[in-house]
């Protein structure tokens, strides 16, 4: 047996869900963990799309032998078992909070989904820590009730901290672990929560002022919580450093940072071997040499996936997917910098034919895309259909061709030299952005039945996709992607923000883009913490990939134009 397929089996023995988690039942639960198998709520993980294939595994030069991963995989169950030793002794209440707050924080609450469900289930003991207990206690209860899918008011819960004006009493100012608290919730608001803006500047203000005064491992803990905010940050990044500040405690849970290790290496073998298929795909596939000006960022491609959908059990899911990706930004160069108007019309047409003969008279590279996109879609269509007995072609290619005439919607104000207003920008943006296209491949992977409403679905774009997408839009013309060849060639909303505002200075324009970002992301709340239209592990999908987007554009402004926090995260995570 190859380290590939034996990895991916004793991954799935050990994190199975439960056997009396029928389809039915997990539709109707909520799922709040970000990891394991059980966090996509009703998916059923199955050989024919998820685990490795055997026929796609090559001998790995970037694993040991298969007895290594074996020992490693039971250590790891050992870990597990002694962790859940603890969490079966502890006091309850905070004690207990306290634990899945930790085990959330280092990404392995996946592991203990009974006992972290049964300690979101004691709506009592929150309610009591979140109105009764200190302001770290309050702060810890709101965030576990609120991701859990409680109603919380963050207004009542945080009242009793503040003085006759509703300003934070400035007692809690010296209070470190309290302001880390508020801090960490202040990015979860749902709109129109008062005390959340509050928070946000109360705990940046004293936070920014203690740390020069602090020990200096809490004074790293506490710059990195401010850079990287909880919530809207990447989890598995914030984990490394999470652990990293555990380790500097007295009172330490070694079982736990070791299982947090076992579990971390694991999911980077994996991510290697994702990596390396992908990889061998792509040059496969020849399109760097049919089109020499669209860009191989095979390595960035993934990291996209592999950041959205984590476990172990949806590997087959994120190389598949990233193939979808990869043919978003080649398809986006070819409108950029390669077809003349009439020849992406004649793509964008064949496109709608959906037939291998539609492509015969389109221009060599554009044949070449066209055929491997075709080959690529109807591949993972079959694939679903062998998983869930429906096959979503109808629908998927629908999706490429409203993708499609998105990027020639573009191509046509371009031609004209005059881009649309900028409600009308952001609409076609949003679909250009090519996450509703992926979003809609991802859904019919994961097993949902949109076959009773997936045309309204794709030309009605639901708010836990479309928020996403306008984020990632919106950051992208915030000026922050000039590496982009074709950066600027289609407008951008803050271009035409101040044409439509000319009194506007430069970063007024810039300040209204960020408060719309602000805006998308307590949508997107509203809908994973509110709403919950779509299972837990969809709406943490679309969170994930909204917490990519700053990392995917959080440039250093040096004129090699690095992203220090994308670099650091893919050698965490890949090397």
């Amino acid at each position: 047996m190859s380290s590939r397929v034996f990895f991916a089996s004793s991954l799935e023995t050990l994190l199975r869900p439960a056997a009396d988690a029928s389809p039915a039942a997990r539709e109707g639960g909520r799922s709040r963990s970000r990891g394991g198998l059980r966090r996509a709520g009703h998916v059923r993980p199955s050989p024919a799309i998820y685990p490795c294939r055997r026929e796609t595994a090559s001998p790995s030069v970037l694993l040991s032998t298969d007895f290594d991963i074996q020992v490693l995989v039971e250590r790891l169950v050992g870990l597990v078992n002694d962790v859940k030793e603890m969490l079966l002794t502890a006091n309850g209440g905070r004690e207990t909070l306290a634990t899945v707050d930790h085990l959330r924080r280092l990404c392995i609450d996946h592991y203990f989904q009974d006992e972290v469900d049964s300690a979101m289930d004691d709506v009592a003991c929150l309610q009591e820590l979140a109105h009764g207990g200190d302001l770290r206690d309050a702060t810890l209860a709101f965030r576990l009730m609120r991701e859990a899918g409680h109603h919380v008011s963050a207004d009542e819960v945080l009242g009793r901290f503040t003085d006759g004006n509703g300003d934070f009493d400035l007692a809690y100012s010296k209070d470190v672990e309290g302001l880390l608290g508020l801090q960490d919730i202040s990015h979860m608001n749902i709109g129109a929560e008062a005390s959340l803006y509050k928070a946000k500047e109360f705990s940046i203000k004293h936070l920014e002022s203690a740390i020069q005064l602090l020990d200096p491992n809490l004074a790293k803990y506490v710059r990195q919580s401010l850079d990287h905010p909880y919530h809207v940050s990447l989890m598995q990044y914030k984990a490394r450093h999470h652990l990293s500040y555990l380790q500097t405690l007295p009172n330490r849970c070694t079982a736990m940072e070791e299982l947090a290790l076992a579990d971390f290496q694991l999911n980077k073998m994996l991510h290697q071997m994702e990596m390396q298929e992908i990889k061998r795909w792509w040059l496969d596939l020849g399109l760097t040499q049919e089109i020499p000006v669209a860009r191989d960022q095979v390595q960035k491609w993934y990291v996209w996936l592999m950041t959205a959908i984590e476990g172990a059990s949806f590997s087959r899911c994120r190389i598949e997917l990233t193939k979808v990706v990869s043919f978003v930004y080649i398809v986006d160069d070819i409108f950029d910098l390669v077809g003349t108007q009439d020849e992406l019309s004649s793509f964008t047409q064949a496109i709608k034919m959906w037939d291998i003969a539609a492509a015969d008279s389109l221009p060599s590279c554009m044949r070449s895309c066209y055929r491997a996109l075709y080959t690529i879609t109807n591949n993972i269509a079959d694939l679903v259909q062998i998983e869930h007995g429906v096959n979503p072609i109808n629908h998927l290619k629908k999706a490429w061709a409203i993708l499609f005439d998105g990027f020639m919607k573009e191509t046509e104000w371009l031609s004209a030299s005059q881009v649309g207003d900028s409600e009308d920008y952001l609409r076609n943006g949003v679909v250009t952005s090519g996450l509703p296209l992926v979003f809609v491949h991802m859904l019919f992977m994961l097993g949902y039945d949109l076959e009773k409403d997936a045309s309204g679905f794709i030309d009605h774009i639901p708010p836990v996709i479309s928020c996403p997408a306008k984020i990632l839009r919106l950051w992208d013309d915030l000026g922050s992607a000039k590496d982009e060849a074709q950066e600027g060639l289609d407008g951008s909303y803050k271009e035409l923000y101040l044409k439509e505002n000319p009194g506007l200075s430069t970063g007024e324009a810039e300040e209204h883009v960020r408060s719309l970002i602000a805006s998308e992301w307590e949508e997107l709340n509203r809908e994973c913490f509110s709403r919950r239209a779509f299972s837990g592990g969809f709406t943490e999908a679309a969170l994930n990939a909204s917490r990519m987007v700053t990392v995917m554009y959080a440039y250093d402004g040096g004129e090699q134009r690095r992203l220090p926090v994308l670099d650091d995260y893919i050698r965490m995570l890949l090397f």
